[in-house]
């Protein structure tokens, strides 16, 4: 696992459901998740690995870019971004779910994925994510939260997780369908 050192864009109390004034490291932090297995993104090397997987929530929309605050508009941290480029450009399998296939549409030009369905109330933040995503020159597939879809093109193979307001079996399914094609493209 790899994560980048930086500071976290902010700490929010989940308690309470607001922001703390505390400061923390998106590093030390996904160590914390982690039980201390993980390194420095900015050690990965594409030639030691054959795909990569990148989580998705809040901390992908606030730390790995900044699609949180800025939608479409975003920009991607230039770690996540080379690391996006590399393993694209080597042909290697890319895995992405719930916020972050909006990685590989600020990144990855014409690229393919999904995160969710757009029309259905299940999925309460796709439709304007999806429409996003299409205005950036790529395409949304709809794909129900157990399913993955799987451009082939780029390598690319995207759920929407918990973009869908579903049971948590439903949302392994969907991950699990993810890795199993990430695993195949590798």
């Amino acid at each position: 696992m790899f994560a980048p050192n930086i500071d976290q864009m902010h700490v929010v109390n989940h308690l309470k459901g607001e922001p703390s004034e505390e400061k923390r490291n998106v590093l030390v932090e996904s160590a914390r998740l982690a039980r201390g297995n993980i390194q420095d993104l900015s050690k990965l090397s594409v030639k030691d690995h054959d795909a990569i997987i990148f989580p998705g929530g809040f901390g992908a929309a606030k730390n790995l870019c900044t699609w949180a605050v800025q939608g479409k508009d975003c920009s991607v941290n230039d770690e996540v971004k080379a690391a996006l480029q590399a393993f694209h450009s080597e042909g290697k399998p890319i895995g992405l779910c719930c916020i972050s296939p909006v990685l590989a549409a600020k990144v990855l030009p014409g690229c393919e994925v999904t995160v969710g369905i757009e029309k259905d109330n299940k999925y309460p933040d796709t439709a304007g994510t999806a429409a996003a995503i299409n205005q950036l020159g790529c395409t949304h597939v709809s794909k129900h939260v157990g399913e993955s879809h799987v451009d082939e093109k780029n390598k690319l193979v995207t759920t929407c997780a918990f973009m869908c307001d579903a049971p948590i079996h439903e949302i392994f399914d969907g991950i699990g369908s993810m890795v199993q094609g990430v695993l195949k493209l590798a």
